[in-house]
């Protein structure tokens, strides 16, 4: 039996101890009538996700993240036949117990881009990339107006607002250096962030490790997890563009932009955006990610976001 789960730390603690969820995901899977079938724990992200066979997926949600398996459910029925690229189709979604929610929906096939990117001959990575472009594309272009009070947020300048508010606390948290903490309120204040001529649809975490991939022939086969989907400036999704897909390689995001059909926008607008994520964290960014000729926001700009 799961327990009311309340907090991150909580569920931290519950995501860790697979003997109390398997027994939880088979009672699920018997009442959804997917037994006898073979569940096998997906080991990335922070909630419990299961394959259930070869054809569902079974995502599984706290009490505090309610509204989190809601908003999954919604996008997954809003966007499904609609992009270049499958999306999972949503099967069922609703309650469980003590708080819990769930979500199943379609196992989509092929690997994860992520982990077969080093095997994928450059040409064909080169595609991938322009797949990739289009998809986001097809996303940004569907009307947000259907998930009105469910995706949001609300007013998008406030959003904004209030992530400058706590951006220096965000980084800090994740133990971003000092040197690098100091230059965030100045490099915040230079860089203005217009409202939205357009609010879209966003992924917010469009990137390799949410795409799959069909290793006989190197095509797109999927993209998923759309529990953090907002609607705001498109100029936000390139963050994660930025970070994970073009993974600071100027070339590929240039090709990126050319697919999706606009000009690129300000690095230093999508280094702000970075600051700004709800999941930001520079620290690890920089772990990962081309060095910046100086140890600067603005050298860093160009060098993640620049597409010379």
């Amino acid at each position: 039996m799961l327990p009311l789960v309340e907090t991150g730390e909580e569920l931290d603690e519950v995501v860790r101890d697979e003997a109390l969820l398997r027994p939880a995901v088979a009672d699920l899977c018997e009442r959804l009538n997917l037994v006898p079938k073979p569940m096998v724990r997906y080991i990335e992200g922070s909630l419990p996700v299961y394959s259930i066979g070869a054809a569902h997926v079974l995502k599984l949600f706290p009490a505090f993240e309610k509204l989190d398996a809601k908003r999954e459910e919604r996008v997954l029925s809003h966007v499904y036949g609609k992009l270049p690229v499958p999306t999972p189709q949503l099967y069922s979604a609703g309650a469980y117990k003590n708080g819990w929610s769930f979500v199943l929906m379609s196992r989509l096939p092929g690997e994860g881009l992520a982990e077969v990117w080093p095997r994928i001959p450059a040409a064909e990575q080169d595609r991938i990339v322009t797949e990739a472009g289009e998809t986001l594309a097809a996303l940004h272009a569907l009307s947000p107006a259907p998930l009105a009070g469910c995706v949001g947020p609300p007013d998008w300048g406030l959003f904004v607002d209030s992530q400058r508010a706590n951006a220096v606390e965000q980084q800090r948290e994740s133990g971003l250096s000092k040197a690098w903490l100091d230059q965030i309120p100045w490099f915040l204040s230079s860089v203005p962030l217009a409202a939205p001529a357009r609010r879209v649809l966003l992924h917010t975490e469009f990137m390799r490790q949410h795409l799959t991939v069909d290793p006989d022939g190197w095509r797109l086969t999927g993209l998923f997890d759309f529990e953090p989907a907002m609607v705001g400036d498109p100029a936000y999704d390139f963050v994660s563009v930025g970070l994970f897909v073009s993974c600071g390689q100027p070339r590929l995001l240039k090709r990126f932009y050319e697919a999706y059909g606009r000009p690129p926008f300000d690095p230093h607008t999508l280094m702000a955006y970075t600051l700004l994520h709800v999941y930001s964290n520079l620290r690890s960014y920089l772990s990962m990610l081309p060095k910046p000729p100086e140890p600067t926001l603005d050298s860093l700009a160009q060098t993640w976001f620049g597409t010379d």
